[in-house]
């Protein structure tokens, strides 16, 4: 589907009513609040919290960013869509995927990770996602892909999966388990999903070594960072090692992918709006600012549903808090982690 219909779908929903604006309204009076507080009311309500900020933005980052929603390093001359299906292989990969595996993608967003792997490796996929409407989106994208035979979907909280023990030979995430309230209850339910022997691997968001909880700066930037992303906190490297361990699994690699990357484009520089190319302009700050005004634009002319510049408002606090982040090295999204369950 081409971007114009994709910014279409941002603008279908313009004679609904107040859906936008109501959403946005909620989100922001019990998520925000002075200085992005919240926390708790995060954890104990994950599901709406993750839930209600997906219905919000979908389409948003789908028109900004592409169908697979992370972030990848990219080589010098290598393209914005190149680098993200290289970093989705690397997973294939390193998780050994092979035709007649059945594999479960948890938190799967609109499939654009899962239909790659499942193209590159040749194994079943089946992703887990908590949003009907991303999950709507990830169907239709995948019967248009000619892919159905190697993906499918399942409609639950990648807490509580909707699947016998030992279902799958392998299992993995990207970018998505930062939405867990408990890492040690998420990690223990993949343990619950995987065969003896199966493997486990993720992108964890992790604030580095190099965060510093005094420092105001720092704590600006990890704020903004889980108000608007829908995050119910930002764990540390070694939080998450040991929330593997007591699930059970034995740690085979765990490793900042981010701070081991060779030269090139780091993994926030679209945000940033350097390393910037026609595919990826619109993720740029320029292009963030020329969306976000179209939308103030379109709102007040009844064109745009009531509410999306305001949505567009909190995406972006998102992406300056991502770049800044990124830039001081105190924020990465994907350290890398291999588990296995033990035999």
């Amino acid at each position: 589907m081409t971007s114009k219909s994709r910014f279409t779908d941002i603008l279908k929903d313009a004679k609904s009513g107040d859906r936008v604006e109501a959403g946005i309204s909620e989100y922001e009076r019990r998520y925000g609040g002075a200085g992005r507080g919240g926390l708790d009311e995060r954890k104990s309500d994950y599901r709406n919290f993750a839930n209600s900020f997906y219905d919000l933005v979908t389409d948003l980052y789908e028109y900004g960013w592409g169908r697979s929603f992370h972030f990848a390093p990219r080589y010098e001359g290598e393209s914005f869509a190149a680098s993200l299906a290289r970093h989705e292989h690397y997973m294939a990969q390193r998780l050994n995927l092979q035709p007649g595996m059945v594999v479960v993608d948890l938190g799967c967003g609109v499939g654009g990770p899962l239909r790659e792997i499942a193209r590159f490796s040749g194994a079943k996929i089946v992703g887990v996602n908590i949003n009907e409407y991303q999950l709507k989106r990830a169907a239709e994208l995948t019967e248009a892909e000619h892919l159905s035979h190697l993906a499918e979907y399942l409609n639950c909280d990648f807490m509580h999966v909707d699947a016998p023990d030992g279902s799958f030979d392998a299992a993995y995430n990207i970018e998505a388990h930062c939405h867990a309230p408990d890492k040690v209850c998420a990690y223990g339910e993949v343990f619950r999903l995987l065969k003896p022997g199966g493997c486990f691997a993720s992108y964890e968001y992790c604030m580095t070594d190099l965060y510093d909880a005094e420092n105001p700066e720092h704590n600006r930037h990890k704020t903004d960072l889980e108000y608007s992303g829908a995050l119910p906190g930002i764990p540390r490297p070694h939080e998450v090692d040991d929330a593997l361990r007591e699930a059970g699994f034995d740690l085979l690699e765990a490793r900042d992918l981010a701070a081991d990357a060779p030269p090139g484009i780091p993994w926030y520089e679209p945000l940033a709006g350097s390393g910037i190319s026609l595919s990826n302009f619109r993720s740029t700050a320029f292009g963030r600012r020329l969306t976000h005004g179209s939308l103030w634009l379109l709102e007040l002319l009844k064109i745009a549903p009531r509410g999306s510049f305001r949505v567009a408002a909190m995406l972006n606090i998102s992406a300056i808090a991502l770049a800044e982040a990124g830039r001081l090295g105190i924020f990465t999204p994907m350290y890398f982690i291999l588990a296995r369950k033990p035999e």
